[in-house]
C-alpha cells in the first residue's frame, strides 16, 4: 500500500462564528438574524479540504487552555490530522467572527487573534526542525501568522514547497517579505491589491505584473463569482467558475480552492489542472453552510464538469 503525501498546515484553528442577517443589513442598526459557530481557520479549512482529496494532514497552530481549545482539539482529531499545536493554559484561544448579509457575502469581520502574534515562531524553532518540517511533503500556512513567523517559515522549509493564503487584505501585507520563497500564494483580488501596491482600477494585467515584480512566483486571484486569474513562469490564466446558484455562505470557498488545489498538485497535477480542482471545491463550499462542504464524489466530479477550462490570458 503506497503513503499518501502528507501535508503540514501551519497557522490558524480556531472557533469560528458566523452571523447572517434575514434581510438586507442596516448599517448602524439591530438587524435580526441567526448565529451559528463552528471550528475553522484558514489553514485548518485548507487542510481538510486536502485530507477530503486524499493526502495526509498535520495541523500546527496555538490555542488556549479554555473550552474553545478544547473544541479545537476535537475538530483536529476527528479528521485525522496529527495535531503539533502548542496549547497556552493562560490564554484564549483565538476566535473570528463573521457578520453575512442575506446573501451570504461578508459585511465585517472581527478576529480575536492576539495568541497567533506571540507564539508560531517560537513554536515552529522549537518543534519545526526536529520533526513537522521533515516529514512532511508539504507546508500550507496562513497570513494569520506574523511576518517574521512566515519569513522564518520559508527559509527553513529545505525542499519542501510552501504555499500560502494571504488571508485578509490587512493581513496579507505579511507575506510580501517571504514571496521570493513562497512557490504558490492564494488571494483574492482586494489582498492581491495590497500586495501588489496598486489601485482599485488597475487593471487585472497590471496587478500581476506587479505581483511578480514583487517576487511572486505563482498566484491565484480570486473575484467572487467572477472567474479566477492565475500565473506562473508560463504566463496568466482565468477560469469561470460554474453557473449561478443560491449563495448560502462564502466563508471557506477561498479555502476550498488553496486546499484541493494543493493536495491535487501534491499528487502531481500540473497547476492549471489542480487550481480547476479547487474551483469545483470553493462552488460546492458556498452552496454549503459549513465553513468545509462534505460531498460525495460523485458530487465533487458534477461540479467539475461545470467549471470553465483554464484558457491564457494575454
Amino acid at each position: 500500500m503506497s503513503r499518501k503525501p502528507s501535508l503540514l498546515a501551519i497557522g490558524a484553528a480556531h472557533v469560528d462564528r458566523r452571523g447572517r442577517v434575514f434581510a438586507p443589513h442596516v448599517p448602524g442598526a439591530s438587524n435580526p438574524g441567526t448565529m451559528s459557530e463552528e471550528v475553522g481557520g484558514g489553514a485548518f479549512n485548507a487542510l481538510r479540504n486536502a485530507m477530503r482529496h486524499g493526502v495526509g494532514g498535520a495541523m500546527m497552530s496555538l490555542r488556549g487552555g479554555d473550552t474553545a481549545g478544547e473544541t479545537v482539539a476535537r475538530a483536529i482529531a476527528d479528521v485525522g490530522a496529527q495535531d503539533l499545536s502548542a496549547v497556552y493554559l493562560d490564554r484564549t484561544t483565538p476566535s473570528y467572527t463573521a457578520i453575512l448579509d442575506h446573501d451570504g457575502e461578508l459585511v465585517t469581520g472581527f478576529a480575536d487573534m492576539a495568541l497567533y502574534e506571540a507564539g508560531f515562531l517560537r513554536h515552529m524553532r522549537r518543534i519545526g526542525p526536529r520533526t513537522a518540517l521533515t516529514e512532511c511533503d508539504a507546508i500550507l500556512c496562513d497570513a494569520n501568522m506574523p511576518a517574521d513567523a512566515i519569513a522564518w517559515l520559508s527559509a527553513n522549509r529545505g525542499d519542501r514547497p510552501v504555499h500560502a493564503i494571504a488571508i485578509s487584505p490587512a493581513k496579507a501585507g505579511r507575506l510580501l517579505a517571504s514571496l521570493p520563497r513562497l512557490d504558490t500564494v492564494f488571494m483574492n483580488v482586494r489582498e492581491a491589491r495590497t500586495l501588489a501596491g496598486v489601485g482599485e482600477d488597475a487593471p487585472m494585467a497590471d496587478m500581476v505584473a506587479a505581483l511578480k515584480a514583487a517576487g511572486m512566483r505563482r498566484g491565484v486571484v480570486t473575484a467572487g463569482a467572477s472567474a479566477l486569474t492565475g500565473f506562473d513562469g508560463d504566463g496568466s490564466f482565468s477560469i469561470a467558475p460554474p453557473a449561478a446558484q443560491d449563495v448560502v455562505d462564502v466563508t471557506g470557498a477561498g479555502d476550498a480552492i488553496a486546499g484541493t488545489a494543493v493536495a491535487a498538485m501534491m499528487e502531481g497535477l500540473p497547476f492549471r489542472a489542480a487550481v480547476r480542482r479547487g474551483m469545483a471545491a470553493a462552488w460546492l463550499t458556498i452552496a454549503s453552510p459549513a465553513v468545509v462542504a462534505e460531498y460525495a464524489d460523485a458530487a465533487f466530479e458534477a461540479a467539475l464538469s461545470l467549471v470553465g477550462e483554464a484558457r491564457p490570458v494575454a
